[in-house]
């Protein structure tokens, strides 16, 4: 099976059921992600922790998508069958609507029905039952009414089945695991040991119908939700019998290329390199940049372990945007990357031609004996290029200090930027407000052209230029994007007041003042209204600041480029003069 005809395959089978099908959202959180101190979007629920906490979604109470998702807390894992930084989540959702009978059903049909997977390959585990909540009888008795034989359903403690919260406290519940026998047979035995590794998770539904309080104690919720997950890669893989996730066409082609042009028999360094260069692609087309902080010092990394693997295999005749265009190729008509074709090719090629000047001086800082982890951090020397240089000159590395001291620098690097993101900014510094200022002036003029139904989707602003990401279904014409320059300009020529008003949350909505999209709000919430003298509104949005006190001060407002970020999302770059 093709990953195009598995993706069909999925959103097709839950809207056929009612479920509304929503695009993925960019790999940077809003403020969602940030609450939960992350960088990225690092599962499929993520963005959808306000709607699950009770908040309205706009396509209704029924979701189905296939969301991007990045992590890195597996990065040494990447090169063996199933890991990676970069993969795609399939998920449906019930928000207070279904509940198991039908999860479960549709769950079980999608995997017999519409993939053919055999009765006699699957087995399922419940949640065993504990002081806070009752074991799982009902999931278990819905899984033997549609044919799962009793020896097959294991219960389960609360690691193996339960999620949740994300933090100390919020809403969680159990989960049933559905599990698939990898081996080319039928299994013999007619029992189900989770332990055997021919059993694979390809399917988990949580049941969200508690809250866990501040004070530790699980309570019904009231609203009980259905949160599922099947990672896609993983489950193309086993669609097609193969034992690890690089024989699909997600990755083949990739393999291919690099094989074309390397006689190492290193297939764990090619894995990496394939991982590596696809993750790579889909962060910059999301705007991500290399520095040395936050997101882009996950990019940095990144590119620098796949340069260095490219010389371990001795990849010759290629350049890495070479592999990014068969990267390009691979998902542009899921996320129309050739759009960003131009600067995703352009920032590999440079930064790998940055990390190749510094080699050498790195290499020398190396032999004389430098900390690992300086080398790591400052020159961007991917830790197992260190223990090879350290290796050629007889000298091991202490590894236990080095990922001690990386331990902190993360925790260092993800606290300020949890700090540093909120709202989307890179700092507080004069410039980064003053485009934070016009960003809520050009959601404005997006809405008064194409109407209020156009919704922020993600931003990021720095001293340098903003970004929007905004629900819109088609390119800009340059009629329209010079049209939407010309309407913020005349608002900065205005000179219009930037005020902010604190009020109940229930107040602000009935204001119709825009919300951050995937986040959730207090009872009381800081609105920045945008006006004249007279009071006649602008703009209005929950937003924690800060901004200029009156548009005059902004200069003047450009569009540096408009594409595509994800399906039915656009992305905008503007800059001010």
């Amino acid at each position: 099976m093709k990953s195009s005809e598995l993706r069909q395959k999925f959103l097709q089978f839950f809207e056929k059921n009612g479920h509304a099908v929503i695009p993925s959202t960019s790999l940077i959180p809003d403020e969602v992600g940030l609450d939960q101190k992350t960088l990225f979007i690092t599962a499929g629920m993520q963005p959808m922790v306000p709607y699950l906490m009770g908040k309205k979604h706009p396509e209704g109470k029924r979701i189905v998508d296939i969301q991007k998702c990045f992590r890195t807390v597996d990065i040494d894992e990447v090169g063996d069958d199933t890991h990676h930084t970069f993969f795609e989540m399939m998920g449906n959702w019930s928000l207070g609507d279904y509940w198991k009978k039908e999860s479960i059903g549709w769950s079980f049909e999608f995997l017999t029905k519409e993939l053919n997977i055999p009765l006699e390959k699957l087995a399922v585990s419940c949640f065993a039952g504990d002081e806070n909540a009752p074991k799982d009888e009902e999931s278990a008795r819905i899984w033997e009414s549609l044919g799962i034989p009793k020896e097959r359903i294991a219960f389960l403690p609360k690691e193996d089945n339960w999620w949740g919260p994300v933090g100390a406290f919020g809403p969680c519940g159990p989960d049933t695991e559905i599990f698939y026998w990898k081996a080319n047979d039928i299994p013999v035995t007619k029992g189900f040991d989770p332990q055997n590794k021919n059993w694979v998770e390809i399917w988990n539904n949580v049941f969200m119908e508690y809250v866990k309080d501040s004070n530790g104690n699980y309570v019904l919720a009231e609203q009980k939700n259905v949160d599922t997950g099947m990672g896609f890669e993983r489950t193309l893989a086993i669609l097609n019998g193969y034992t690890n996730n690089y024989g699909t066409d997600l990755f083949a082609s990739i393999i291919s290329k690099i094989n074309e042009n390397s006689n190492s028999d290193d297939e764990a360094g090619k894995r990496i390199i394939a991982d590596h260069i696809r993750a790579t692609v889909f962060m910059i087309a999301d705007g991500i940049e290399p520095l040395n902080t936050g997101r882009g010092y996950l990019l940095r990394r990144l590119l620098r372990r796949v340069a260095y693997y490219c010389n371990s295999i001795e990849l010759k005749n290629i350049f890495l945007s070479d592999l990014a265009e068969v990267v390009i190729s691979i998902y542009d008509d899921v996320y129309a990357l050739n759009e960003s074709k131009k600067l995703i090719l352009e920032t590999i090629e440079k930064e790998v031609s940055l990390f190749n000047k510094t080699l050498e001086a790195g290499k020398k800082k190396c032999e004389e004996g430098e900390d690992p982890f300086i080398l790591s951090t400052t020159y961007g020397f991917p830790i197992e290029l260190t223990r090879e240089i350290a290796k050629e000159n007889g000298r091991t590395i202490d590894m236990q200090d080095f990922e001690q001291k990386m331990k902190q620098h993360q925790e260092l690097s993800r606290t300020a930027s949890a700090g540093m993101f909120k709202g989307g900014l890179a700092d507080h510094e004069p410039a980064t407000v003053k485009l934070h200022t016009a960003h809520h002036l050009l959601l404005s003029a997006l809405q008064e052209v194409f109407g209020k139904e156009v919704k922020q989707r993600g931003s990021n602003i720095n001293q340098e230029r903003l970004r929007i990401d905004f629900s819109f279904d088609r390119k800009l014409t340059d009629e329209e994007k010079s049209h939407i320059e010309i309407m913020v300009n005349e608002k900065i020529q205005q000179g219009l007041d930037v005020v902010k008003r604190e009020m109940p949350l229930e107040e602000a909505e009935k204001l119709g003042a825009e919300m951050e999209f995937g986040v959730k709000y207090g009872n009381m919430v800081s609105v920045y209204f945008i006006e004249d003298k007279k009071g006649n509104v602008v703009s209005k949005e929950f937003c924690g600041g800060p901004h200029v006190t009156n548009t005059s001060e902004l200069g003047h407002f450009k569009i540096l480029k408009e594409e595509a970020s994800s399906q039915g999302v656009r992305r905008i770059k503007a800059i001010l003069e």
